[in-house]
């Protein structure tokens, strides 16, 4: 499923790929890099700012290419730094970008380390069922240019918030692709933008600060291990044994852990990377000490680092998170076993932070609206 949009995005090509629009238009080659510096480095919104550009470039550029492939519909921001972005696409379509601070010892918060968090579908189809993401299914894959899109979209929102972002190409520390939908799902175009991200004439967003997301899905874990590429890999694994992972996640039935956690050891073997396992902990399901024994014993094998996350509520579904107390005895399982883990703390709970939950109720509210007779 693919949305074919009447303008080309810009955010989708590479300088290969532009250079070589530009020949067949008779411009010279070098303009490619230019038109590029515009985008990423000056951060160029209007083909008027590219001024070095001829004027019937411009005019052939604005009526090729898409500069804007998405739009920012609301910005919320939570009592702890954490912003969300609702961004609308040209079909109208919802997805969720997500900047996560983590704020510095002695500096504010323009100083602080962040972290953005970006999409790869709209909607997902992989049924997990304590995930907003998926409640309303997959609608389509986004493009490579709406996946760097995204990051723009924040770029341009930090380059007006803060100092520091004037003076750094990424204004951001990672990048995690852990937001709606199954990046592996989608992995042409999430290849394709994550290169035009790291590239010197893109973002230059350095590979070993991206970490790329799966449920699970053990081909494409394989096929990203056989890629001269630095990306990092984070498993969303969130169950430590077969039935466990099997009651919440529809995936393990075709990539149960006998299949899965080898795809994992060969990723990290071959890259020399230690992978993160994903680990939402939800009361009565998933967060007995049977389950943290488990748990410590996969990432032991694997020599990965673990990240707890207590449940995001979600209207409508019945999940919760476990007490602090069950959270820490789960943690300290892991801990006394000298395994690399990070129990998160809360973060944007009020804002919906968790994946899709603000997109859900934004279609939901349009729904209503469009429902309501006119007046």
């Amino acid at each position: 499923m693919q949305f074919t949009p009447t303008l080309t995005p810009l955010t989708g090509e590479t300088l290969d790929s532009l250079t070589e629009k530009l020949r067949v238009q008779g411009e010279p080659l070098f303009r490619a890099k230019q038109i590029l510096d515009w985008l990423y480095k000056k951060r160029a919104r209007t083909w008027e700012e590219m001024t070095n550009l001829p004027k019937p470039l411009r005019a052939w550029l604005a009526a090729t290419f898409d500069l804007a492939p998405l739009s920012l519909v609301l910005n919320r921001q939570s009592e702890d730094v954490t912003d969300k972005l609702l961004l609308e696409l040209r079909d109208a379509s919802l997805i969720e970008t997500v900047i996560i601070r983590a704020p510095q010892e002695g500096v504010g918060v323009e100083h602080s380390r962040k972290t953005i968090c970006i999409s790869t579908q709209v909607g997902c189809a992989m049924g997990c069922v304590f995930c907003a993401s998926g409640l309303a299914g997959l609608k389509r894959d986004l493009s490579a240019g709406e996946i760097v899109a995204q990051v723009l979209q924040v770029c341009y929102r930090e380059d007006a918030r803060t100092p520091r972002a004037r003076t750094e190409l990424a204004s951001f520390d990672n990048l995690v692709v852990m937001g709606l939908g199954e990046p592996r799902a989608n992995y042409d175009e999430l290849l394709l933008a994550l290169k035009i991200l790291n590239a010197d004439w893109g973002l230059g967003v350095g590979a070993r600060r991206v970490t790329i997301s799966t449920s699970g899905l053990v081909p494409k874990i394989l096929r990203l291990a056989d890629e001269d590429l630095g990306f990092r890999l984070a498993i969303s694994l969130h169950g430590a044994t077969d039935v466990v992972r099997e009651k919440i996640m529809p995936v393990n039935k075709a990539y149960p852990l006998a299949k899965l956690i080898p795809a994992v050891r060969a990723f990290s073997e071959k890259h020399g990377r230690m992978v993160t396992l994903e680990f939402i902990l939800i009361d009565g399901i998933n967060d007995s000490l049977p389950q943290a024994e488990k748990l410590r014993d996969i990432a032991r094998d694997l020599h990965a680092h673990v990240n707890l996350i207590p449940y995001n509520t979600v209207a409508g579904l019945p999940w919760k998170r476990p007490s602090l107390t069950r959270q820490e005895r789960f943690a300290d399982i892991l801990r006394a076993a000298r395994i690399s883990v990070t129990l998160r703390r809360e973060k944007g709970h009020e804002i919906d932070a968790a994946c899709g939950q603000l997109r859900l109720r934004t279609e939901k509210e349009r729904e209503v609206a469009s429902a309501q007779p006119p007046v």
